[in-house]
């Protein structure tokens, strides 16, 4: 072999090495900050079912990177900028106690694109996302009044945020409409995942008389906990959890992220991302109800259906009027609809619940 042909080799070569440098540099590079494993079975789960949407739908010309269980306050900021600085383009932070961090981490990096879920501050970069919960928690709501046999309901709640306390009050007050004796018997477990403290709590709520369990955390603890119980109903949270399908699990609210995430990837590629304020449910299928299974009797399925899809076309607001607030006072009038500043910024019970939201 030639001297001219080793160098005619080595500067294809070396092109080459270059077209592909080049090809993977032009990948649409999107990061993903979660507040939990990959593998809780819930909040997390879904959102990372939702990065896989992405792999799956765009292939070769985007790179995803993810970081699980990330902590809020202080690591989240360095987590974060650590992705833009791994040279990110896109970057989701899947938590409300995020949002601090992703604002402070936005202004820092001007010309990457952020966005919040379940936040409200924005920025010329930064957009946010949330699913409108309350409404599925309406339907549990309503076959949960229907179901339980001793009249109580546990929850198990994570932060006192308006995102909880809006889904407390919404199956309450959906319970309530069709069984006027339940009660409902709260407790704050002040994590969004720790399956050993929300064993234990589904297990506090069941030896208080609860046969019916809800949840706002993100683990498949109280499934199991209800499980071995036995007779006890529960729903899924975030995500399916249909290992424990038809009982206890009857049904489930599940949080389809991957279209919004494919949209917004596709904006970053076209050059067209702006940010926004998105508040999706039922309608825009951000928010979908599980199967309901068997277990729940024919006549309570059916209104349960009847209720998602009158939510689903606009008939009808989870809350609607006659309503009033914890203490007496009226809230909402006759056929009045509750605003979407209010919800955003829920900080109170309705009539009816009991006990005193944390401080």
């Amino acid at each position: 072999m030639t001297l001219k042909t080793l160098l005619t080799g080595a500067v294809l070569a070396l092109g080459l090495t270059s077209t592909i440098a080049l090809a993977q540099d032009d990948k649409t590079k999107v990061g993903f900050i979660y507040v939990g494993p990959i593998g809780d079975g819930g909040w997390t789960y879904e959102h990372d079912k939702g990065r896989l949407a992405i792999e799956e739908h765009f292939g070769d010309k985007v790179e995803t990177i993810y970081r699980e269980s990330v902590s809020e306050g202080a690591d989240a900021s360095r987590a974060i900028t650590q992705m833009a600085l791994s040279g990110a383009d896109l970057i989701f932070t899947t938590s409300f106690g995020f949002m601090d961090a992703t604002v402070s981490v936005a202004e820092k990096f001007p010309d990457v694109k952020f966005e919040h879920a379940t936040g409200y501050k924005t920025a010329p970069n930064l957009a946010t996302y949330s699913a409108r919960f309350y409404e599925g928690r309406a339907i549990q709501g309503h076959i949960a009044g229907k179901m339980t046999k001793s009249n109580i309901v546990g929850y198990i709640a994570s932060y006192p945020i308006p995102e909880v306390i809006r889904g407390i009050n919404a199956a309450f007050i959906h319970a309530r409409k069709v069984n006027p004796d339940v009660q409902f018997k709260i407790i704050w477990a002040y994590t969004w995942f720790d399956p050993a403290k929300e064993a234990d709590a589904a297990t506090a709520l069941i030896e208080q008389g609860a046969d019916v369990i809800l949840q706002h955390t993100d683990s498949t603890a109280p499934q199991a906990a209800a499980e071995k119980a036995g007779g006890v109903v529960t729903f899924g949270q975030a995500s399916d959890m249909a290992e424990y399908k038809p009982f206890p699990r009857v049904s489930s609210i599940i949080d389809n992220w991957a279209p919004y995430y494919i949209a917004r990837t596709q904006a970053v590629i076209d050059g067209t991302w702006e940010t926004q304020q998105v508040w999706h449910g039922i309608k825009e299928g951000m928010v979908e109800i599980g199967e309901i299974t068997d277990a729940v009797p024919a006549d309570v399925r059916e209104e349960a259906l009847a209720m998602k899809a009158a939510i689903a076309s606009g008939e009808y607001h989870p809350f609607t009027g006659p309503l009033k607030k914890q203490d007496g006072s009226d809230w909402l009038a006759e056929g009045e609809t509750a605003d979407d500043g209010t919800l955003l910024g829920m900080d109170f019970y309705v009539e009816g619940l009991e006990g005193d939201i944390p401080q």
